[in-house]
């Protein structure tokens, strides 16, 4: 009998994430296989949801959506600080990646946008947020979880 991915299956594949220009974002097609339970928190629940339905040996291509993948960019996510907050000897410069604590002094990454000398502009969106995500999959196994 051939098992379908769905809820309490195991699914071991291969994986590409890319942008819709086909430049990839992540992929383990030449490393080994990943293998998760669907539901453990291993993928976004909009890419679990994708493979439902699939059997070992099985190739499928997807466009996951802004709403089913990083989301989509808020605007209440791009702060703010004055210049002075940070180390007079800190390089800051646009695209730089620095981590914050946020409120429960857990670690937030943030991307600096823009830097003058009396402001640095953070967005702390996720950096795939608003983009349409192309999810390549190779079943290698499904298995009752």
């Amino acid at each position: 009998m051939t098992t379908l991915i769905g809820p309490e299956t195991r699914v071991t594949l291969h994986f590409e994430l890319k942008f819709e220009n086909g430049d990839i974002i992540d992929s383990n097609f030449e490393k080994d296989p990943a293998s998760f339970v669907i539901g453990d928190g291993s993928l976004l629940p909009g890419f679990e949801k994708k493979l439902f339905g699939l059997t070992a040996a099985e190739k499928a291509s997807f466009t996951v959506l802004p709403e089913d993948a990083f989301g989509q960019p808020n605007p209440n996510n791009i702060q703010s600080f004055k210049r002075d907050t940070f180390a007079d000897d800190m390089d800051l410069q646009a695209g730089l990646v620095i981590s914050f604590a946020d409120a429960s002094q857990s670690e937030l990454p943030g991307v600096i946008k823009s830097v003058d000398d009396e402001v640095v502009i953070v967005d702390f969106n996720h950096p795939l947020a608003g983009e349409n995500i192309v999810f390549d999959v190779e079943i290698i196994a499904v298995d009752a979880a």
